[in-house]
């Protein structure tokens, strides 16, 4: 029988139907844990409504209850760090299933909390420790799925098992649109306002009990188990060692991170309003537009998961990121100076390449693992990938809205900045850091 955790199998050998049992396992957990998360996000106004004073402007409960999801956000490095820490130490498996465990309770704690009518300042207090739960768990989800898939198949198909769980990261969106749009439509205002907007949240907490059940088939991965047998992890907390012998990884990490992050953000979750507000579309017309795009942008996962597997992480930094900022800048000018791209084909067409170029995100998992040795993959993945997200997460909403006053092209401008920080890093990773390619 083959010894999977050889490091010389590992390079050689094809994908085998174990590979994909585990990949497929993997990204439908860490869709329907993401969807737990984000599902927040697209109920907000009826939250906010629910969980705050009503004697308020609605504007400041509105502003509270997005302080409340950012406060998940802010959440996400303790989680990150602590099951790196362990992931480290004990095991990716563990702290994988561990992950979705802590997601699904505090999911079903939202679904059932009393309103502000019912318990009072409890409510929101309740609502953010909650909260606060689910960035924990997520936290350690995101990149203890990358680092799981990634040691459990060919070194050379890692971009294309790190692009399938960021599509179903994607994925997790998506479903979260999709059933924010089935409720408002199923239901009237007043019955989602009063408890049509709690049934997302108790299906996200049925969905993670299922994604539990299946986490149980997976396997420790072979380099864990490899490093376990010849007592090579790491002797010193993980996170020190990162910190004291891989600083310019975080670093590069961290901004690829913060492309990854601002992309998504703009471009699948404030997109949808912005149309709304600033340009008149209707919420239905941008809704379905937007999961047009959230679809592209999951094919485009996998395409650059399959390209950076072919030419490296410092190319498909320099293509894609170039490839980001032309198509965003090219899409918000047309939609904002042509009333005709508003027209529902040219708009989902339009949104949807766009979409696809922001696929560019799907291939930055891959060049995060490649960045730290397996000793303390899990510890150097997931700092740098929940600090960046966290601060860049956290102001982006804040930064956009301020910026939106005086440029209607801010979106545009806001993620060019960010793809040509990608554009840097690209240039970093071929000339400067070849080895991370």
């Amino acid at each position: 029988m083959h010894d999977l955790a050889s490091p010389s199998l590992r390079v050689s050998r094809s994908l085998t139907q174990q590979d994909y049992r585990t990949l497929s396992l993997a990204s439908l957990g860490g869709t329907l844990e993401y969807y737990d998360f984000i599902i927040f996000v697209f109920f907000a106004a009826v939250i906010s409504d629910a969980f705050f004073p009503p004697t308020i402007p609605e504007w400041l409960r509105l502003l509270q209850t997005f302080g409340i999801f950012a406060a998940g956000n802010l959440a996400r490095p303790l989680g990150g760090i602590v099951m790196a820490h362990f992931g480290d130490m004990l095991g990716r498996k563990r702290m994988f299933a561990l992950s979705i465990a802590l997601m699904v309770f505090p999911t079903l704690g939202i679904g059932l909390l009393p309103d502000y009518a019912s318990i009072g300042l409890w409510a929101p207090i309740a609502l953010l420790c909650l909260r606060i739960l689910q960035g924990v768990a997520v936290g350690g989800e995101v990149p203890g799925a990358w680092v799981f898939v990634s040691e459990h198949v060919p070194e050379h198909r890692v971009g294309y098992a790190c692009s399938l769980i960021s599509m179903g990261f994607v994925g997790g969106i998506l479903l979260g649109s999709l059933s924010a749009t089935l409720i408002n439509s199923f239901f009237t205002p007043d019955q989602v306002a009063v408890w049509g907007w709690r049934l997302p949240f108790l299906l996200g907490a049925l969905l993670g009990l299922v994604a539990i059940y299946l986490r149980r088939w997976l396997q420790e991965t072979p380099v864990f188990l490899r490093m376990q047998a010849e007592k090579k992890l790491a002797k010193e907390m993980p996170l020190k060692v990162v910190l004291k012998n891989h600083r310019a990884a975080v670093v590069t990490s961290m901004l690829m991170t913060c492309l990854l992050c601002v992309t998504v953000i703009v471009v699948a979750l404030m997109t949808p309003t912005y149309l709304q507000k600033q340009l008149g579309v209707t919420a239905a017309l941008a809704l379905r537009a937007n999961s047009i795009a959230i679809i592209a942008m999951m094919v485009g996962c996998v395409i650059a998961g399959w390209i950076i597997d072919r030419i490296g992480s410092g190319w498909t930094m320099l293509a894609g990121s170039t490839l980001l900022g032309t198509m965003c800048f090219i899409f918000y000018s047309s939609i904002v100076q042509d009333t005709t791209m508003l027209h529902p084909l040219n708009l989902c067409s339009f949104y949807a390449l766009t979409g696809l170029s922001v696929g560019v995100v799907g291939a930055i998992p891959s060049a995060l693992v490649r960045s730290f040795p397996p000793a303390v993959r899990f510890s150097g993945l997931s700092f740098s990938y929940n600090v960046a997200y966290a601060l860049v997460g956290g102001i982006t909403p804040l930064v956009i809205s301020w910026w939106l006053k005086s440029n209607v092209m801010a979106l545009a401008h806001y993620i060019m900045i960010f793809a040509a920080i990608g554009i840097a890093v690209g240039i970093y990773l071929l000339f400067l850091k070849p080895k991370l390619s």
